[in-house]
């Protein structure tokens, strides 16, 4: 409930730094900085770009599964020059099945992490939010420098990366 509350104040504030703009101008660093100050107070930053393509990745309310203590969920704070976006997502944190769960409008997506071990540059996202989310006192490093880490946490470094698909039923 709390959390509901949270993101319909989250929602109300958006709504009042928007319309102001609208009717006067876009004023384009007024919003910006609206949206650092809305940042949740548990945020961690775990990417950022700045300049022309200015974004910040954050994670906040990081919660373990009362059922299964290998699971996380939490939620992703997906701040750009010109969109916030707010999804809840959860990962698998287990030795065996490392896994990260997003979805958009249409699919849910499955994504089978290899923590430690080589990566792409389109998983890289995968695995500073699977990381941030496992090992909170690893969030935000670079992935390419943890698999002594990896290795010393119990995880084989040599698992096989895969995404599965799940698509949504039309509404």
């Amino acid at each position: 409930m709390h959390s509901i509350r949270w993101v319909f104040s989250l929602g109300l504030l958006a709504s009042a730094a928007f319309q102001p703009a609208f009717a006067e101008g876009f004023d384009r660093e007024q919003i910006l900085e609206q949206m650092k100050a809305s940042r949740p107070l548990d945020l961690v930053v775990i990417d950022q770009r700045d300049g022309a393509q200015q974004y910040t990745l954050g994670i906040f309310a990081v919660e373990r599964d009362s059922v299964d203590p290998e699971m996380r969920r939490f939620k992703l704070w997906h701040e750009s020059s010109d969109n916030l976006l707010i999804p809840t997502e959860s990962v698998n944190c287990g030795l065996e099945q490392p896994l990260r769960v997003t979805r958009d409008t249409s699919s849910v997506y499955v994504r089978k992490l290899n923590p430690g071990g080589p990566w792409h540059a389109s998983t890289r996202e995968d695995h500073l939010v699977w990381w941030a989310a496992c090992h909170p006192d690893l969030a935000g490093q670079d992935p390419a420098g943890l698999a002594d880490k990896a290795r010393e946490l119990g995880y084989s470094t040599e698992l096989i990366e895969s995404q599965e698909v799940l698509r949504l039923p039309a509404p």
